[in-house]
């Protein structure tokens, strides 16, 4: 009677060898080393073909479940928890979440198939993407740093939309800065950078996308120079600005944002924070413990930072900066409002240019040939010109002005 054998490609490869050992056109010891077995097994294995041919090679443990296979009861409370607690988290995260916070340990692709076969979750279809050159990482920690806007709901239906500013070291991918923000404006950048060189000091080079913050993309009609205020600031620092052509460019921050709009979402859910302020406020934690995860040993352990000099750490370097020209009576227009500078020396001021420094839309500083003017507001408003706003601001201006859905509508879904 014939039987039907199914064997592995090992238990194949050892019944070639054991023909020939048959046939004698192979001797045990021969076998032992083609095998990679020693002498007494592969005599074992001899025996067994001897005594039962082909049948005795295959393995006795047949369709046996395994000894090591999770057990029933460990299974129905691991799809329990992730019902309950964790049903929108992907099986790598929700993998650290039950051994972190409940002490059970199991391996990330044996819970996703549990997930899978739950239909808890859909294993994505991979789609055909443009494949680009892999640019090597910079040897040193500090010598380049690539900095990006993340829109999204990052507080869920507890806020409103806004604006994660990130800023990855592309020596180590570790996270250096965080902040939340309405949307990307000058400001809040400067604000950005100013915590950046008091946490780190001064980096050789940020690595930037072309949005209006960092540089003028029409300079035919640009007035006066073609650098902007981030970019005049980065100078006097030393630090080197490049703008990348294209988001895959510049793509570990790119996809930092992806794991921050994964992970750092549902962080800020378990803690029920829902405002920019509580939000700013927790992210050094969630920085410091992204890093330990994620962060990789730089090809040199140099320190490319630099020291942050007194000369850099002037009261307006981090002020928004706009030059007006002084009229007649020794006045200027600012974002609708009228000021009068106050000075005994009228008639050599008259047309004269004046560097305006703001913060907030409050002028803190008016500074002509490095010395000080006194000014003061006029009770009068300016006439009001068309607003221009920037196209990555126009979603959330829109979105204060219209009834957010919730996270449950159907077409979020």
């Amino acid at each position: 009677m014939e039987l039907e054998l199914k064997m592995s490609l090992k238990e194949v490869d050892r019944l070639r060898v054991m023909n020939k050992v048959q046939d004698k056109r192979m001797t045990l010891k021969k076998a032992s080393e083609e095998l990679g077995l020693s002498y007494k097994q592969t005599k074992r294995i001899w025996y067994r073909y001897k005594m039962k041919g082909p049948q005795g090679l295959v393995s006795k443990r047949g369709n046996k479940p395994s000894n090591n296979q999770l057990t029933h009861e460990f299974k129905t409370n691991i799809l329990t928890l992730v019902k309950e607690k964790y049903a929108d988290y992907g099986p790598t995260l929700a993998r650290e979440k039950l051994y972190e916070k409940h002490g059970l340990k199991l391996a990330k692709e044996t819970l996703r198939q549990l997930m899978i076969q739950e239909g808890l979750w859909k294993a994505k279809k991979i789609k055909g993407k443009k494949v680009y050159a892999r640019r090597t990482r910079r040897s040193r920690y500090g010598e380049l740093e690539q900095i990006d806007g993340s829109y999204d709901y990052w507080f869920e239906d507890r806020g409103d939309k806004c604006c994660l500013l990130v800023c990855v070291d592309d020596a180590t991918s570790a996270l250096m800065q965080l902040r939340f923000c309405n949307a990307e404006t000058t400001q809040e950048y400067l604000t950005f950078l100013k915590e950046y060189l008091e946490l780190h000091g001064r980096p050789l080079t940020f690595y930037s996308d072309k949005h209006s913050v960092f540089r003028k993309n029409n300079k035919e009609k640009a007035e006066g120079s073609f650098l902007t205020r981030f970019h005049e600031v980065l100078k006097e620092l030393d630090i080197e600005l490049i703008c990348a052509h294209s988001p895959q460019a510049k793509g570990r921050v790119e996809r930092a944002n992806g794991t921050l709009q994964d992970r750092l979402i549902k962080e800020l859910r378990e803690r029920n924070i829902s405002t920019i302020e509580q939000g700013n406020a927790y992210l050094e934690e969630f920085r410091c413990d992204y890093n330990k995860r994620f962060a990789v040993e730089p090809a040199h352990r140099e320190n490319a930072h630099r020291e942050l000099h007194a000369k850099h750490q002037c009261e307006y370097l981090f002020m928004i900066k706009e030059e007006r020209r002084l009229s007649k009576d020794l006045s200027f227009g600012y974002k609708n409002e009228i000021y009068q500078v106050e000075s005994e020396y009228r008639h050599r001021l008259i047309g004269t240019k004046v560097d305006i420094y703001e913060v907030s839309d409050e002028i803190k500083l008016v500074i002509q040939k490095g010395k000080l003017l006194k000014f003061k507001k006029w009770q009068e408003r300016a006439a009001q010109p068309t607003e221009i706003v920037d196209v990555k601001q126009l979603e959330t201006r829109v979105l204060l002005s219209v009834k957010k859905p919730s996270m449950r509508h159907p077409w979020r879904r």
